[in-house]
């Protein structure tokens, strides 16, 4: 980035970020966990989501992480099926954003609003990149807690045992490029379904 592309890219990076974080605390709530309300995360302030580090990754590289959302599934009904509905809650989100992202992107391109145009390709970037990012089935992303809730119990359980040493993993496939790598085809191709849809929703207008 150059310029003022640093400071149109921050909506993106604060839409991708907090959205995915509320989603997750929303949904948890609504299966019946107080926990997401009363650690004050059921807000769309960034600064009650944001990790640093994982912000700076997320600006730089594209991919990055939050302040994760604490849940309890014992309140659910389901413990694992609502943990696979609270995991998924925010990376769907991030593609919902996206989707949107993208239709008013091509709105401002036929209003040459090139300004408004630019803030909303990092929407769409940041969004898809942290949605594919986060579908890693790696512990603690959420990918792994959809992947320990589809398997059986006692497998299901090496998961989350690995989560202890997930962020070291993380680390060395971002140190040898293996997340840049497995990412970059993801979210090109996520992209070209999102543009593909969004045509289709306009019916050939753009």
């Amino acid at each position: 980035m150059s310029g003022l592309d640093w400071l149109w890219a921050i909506p993106g990076l604060l839409t991708a970020i907090v959205l995915h974080e509320y989603a997750h605390g929303k949904v948890s709530t609504m299966l019946g966990d107080p926990t997401p309300k009363l650690q004050g995360r059921l807000t769309l302030n960034p600064l009650k989501h944001i990790d640093p580090i994982g912000l700076l990754m997320l600006w730089i590289f594209r991919f990055g992480w939050a302040k994760p959302v604490q849940v309890n599934p014992y309140y659910y009904r389901d413990p694992r099926k609502g943990m696979i509905y609270v995991a998924l809650a925010g990376p769907l989100t991030n593609i919902a954003v996206a989707f949107v992202g993208l239709l008013s992107f091509y709105i401002a391109a036929a209003l040459q609003a090139y300004t408004l145009q630019t803030v909303l390709y990092y929407v769409v970037i940041y969004n898809v990149w942290l949605a594919v990012f986060n579908l890693i089935p790696i512990p603690p992303l959420d990918g792994s807690k959809v992947l320990a809730g589809v398997l059986p119990p006692r497998y299901g359980q090496y998961i989350y045992d690995l989560e202890q040493y997930g962020w070291i993993i993380l680390i060395a496939l971002i140190w040898f490029g293996v997340i840049s790598a497995i990412l970059g085809p993801l979210a090109n191709g996520l992209l070209s379904i999102l543009d593909f849809l969004v045509r289709l929703v306009t019916l050939g207008v753009f």
